[in-house]
């Protein structure tokens, strides 16, 4: 008698839970799977149009310096809002303010849509409008995360976190290539418009949402000295707990020194002679990567010391953009790109689970704020810093240079706080 499949079959199932992400969120509750489908969406717009401002500018100007701007340009409102977000979303009803913030960002995309069908080639247009992008997307983004606990029960929390990585990092990834092909067989234009169609699906989950006013009677609303003095209060607590600052020191040196793409318009012509498909193509490699760390982070809740893993990703993140400005094959460097995406979700998911475990619940939604701000707005110094070198020596010196600068940085980080390496999850000391 042949054995039973069943106990192969039984095999699988517990080998697909134990690496795959869980998806029963999308299952148990129709408004997330609404909010997740529609951030989904205007994720893979949104990413389309970085990369066509970031081709429109470089095409404009001919300049890395220029193209870096881009990045600085958002960098001032992401903070200021990013700061204030959570507690703007904390003093009215979220749906509402998700719904102002996704047509804000909308109406950005149908603006940057007119200024190319009007062949206005003003780069300071380019620039108010990303600043004005970057503002909506810091009170959006905190909205949207506040919203998730009043559409699922705690034990779905961790589910659907990691169902947010993959929907982000699948937009990174597939937003560039797609960019770069529509910019090729159309223009960037088109672009523009996909973009503004994607925030309608945003626009539909978060119209389709009940209303969710703040629970807490007393919840400041309209009081900005209170707003301000909840943000102040995060930032005390940082001050005192290393553990939980280095969380963010250490995204902090990966992003700003180890981060090129603004360099990859110049990088796809000068090294290896392609164009806008090139661009997409090297853009969206380190998400690629990312998304696969995601897909696979199974065995990631079985790491005790999550500080030197933390550590450790952020130094292979550096040795392979240091790896990837050494190479003159696009494929090679593809691989390189990806091996630093996959470092940046590992350490990405340590430095959440560290922020989480080792913050009062009282806290969490300021320092939730932080994170935004350090998460989004890292990368974009990171456009200024190697565009800046890049435009003083060459592409590849600022590539070269910033991985390496970004593993001496967090080495250092960690020898001068070196509790972060002991940090144990069984164990935390924030």
């Amino acid at each position: 008698m042949p054995p039973s499949p069943a106990p192969a079959r039984g095999r699988i199932r517990r080998f697909a839970r134990a690496v795959f992400a869980d998806t029963t969120p999308l299952r148990i509750s129709r408004d997330y799977r609404r909010l997740w489908f529609g951030g989904a969406v205007s994720m893979l717009g949104q990413q389309m149009t970085s990369l066509a401002v970031a081709v429109q500018v470089y095409h404009l100007t001919g300049s890395n310096f220029a193209v870096g701007l881009v990045g600085l340009f958002s960098l001032a409102p992401l903070i200021v809002f990013g700061l204030l977000g959570g507690a703007i979303a904390d003093s009215m009803d979220r749906r509402r303010l998700g719904l102002i913030a996704s047509t804000g960002l909308a109406a950005m995309s149908l603006v940057l849509a007119a200024q190319a069908v009007l062949d206005l080639g003003q780069v300071w247009l380019l620039y108010g409008v990303v600043a004005a992008q970057s503002a909506f997307f810091a009170v959006n983004s905190p909205t949207r995360t506040a919203m998730i606990p009043r559409l699922l029960g705690p034990e779905h929390l961790p589910a659907a976190n990691a169902l947010a990585m993959l929907s982000m990092t699948l937009g990174m990834t597939v937003g560039p290539l797609l960019g770069g092909l529509v910019i090729g067989v159309w223009n960037t234009q088109t672009v523009y418009v996909v973009d503004a169609l994607a925030f309608g699906a945003a626009l539909y989950g978060m119209w389709r949402l009940p209303a969710m006013p703040p629970e807490r009677a007393n919840s400041g609303a309209g009081d900005g000295k209170r707003q301000r003095a909840s943000v102040a209060e995060g930032f005390r607590f940082l001050r005192t707990r290393p553990n939980v600052r280095m969380t963010f020191l250490a995204d902090i040196a990966a992003m700003v020194f180890g981060m090129p793409r603004a360099l990859f318009p110049a990088i796809a012509a000068s090294w290896y002679g392609g164009g806008s498909r090139t661009v997409g193509l090297l853009t969206a490699a380190p998400a690629i990567g990312a998304f696969a760390g995601a897909l696979f982070s199974g065995w990631l809740g079985r790491v005790r010391y999550q500080g030197r893993a933390v550590i450790l990703s952020i130094v292979a993140w550096g040795l392979a953009i240091t790896a990837f400005g050494a190479t003159n094959w696009l494929w090679l460097g593809v691989f390189f790109l990806a091996v630093a995406g996959c470092a940046d979700t590992i350490s990405g998911v340590f430095r959440n689970t560290i922020l989480q475990v080792a913050t009062p619940d009282e806290l969490r939604g300021r320092l939730a704020g932080v994170f935004i701000v350090v998460v989004a707005g890292g990368p974009r110094l990171g456009d200024f810093e190697s565009g800046s070198v890049a435009a003083l020596s060459t592409e590849r010196i600022s590539v070269v240079s910033g991985g390496l600068a970004c593993v001496v940085v967090v080495l250092a980080l960690a020898a001068r706080w070196r509790g972060f390496w002991r940090y144990d999850a069984e164990n935390p000391v924030p």
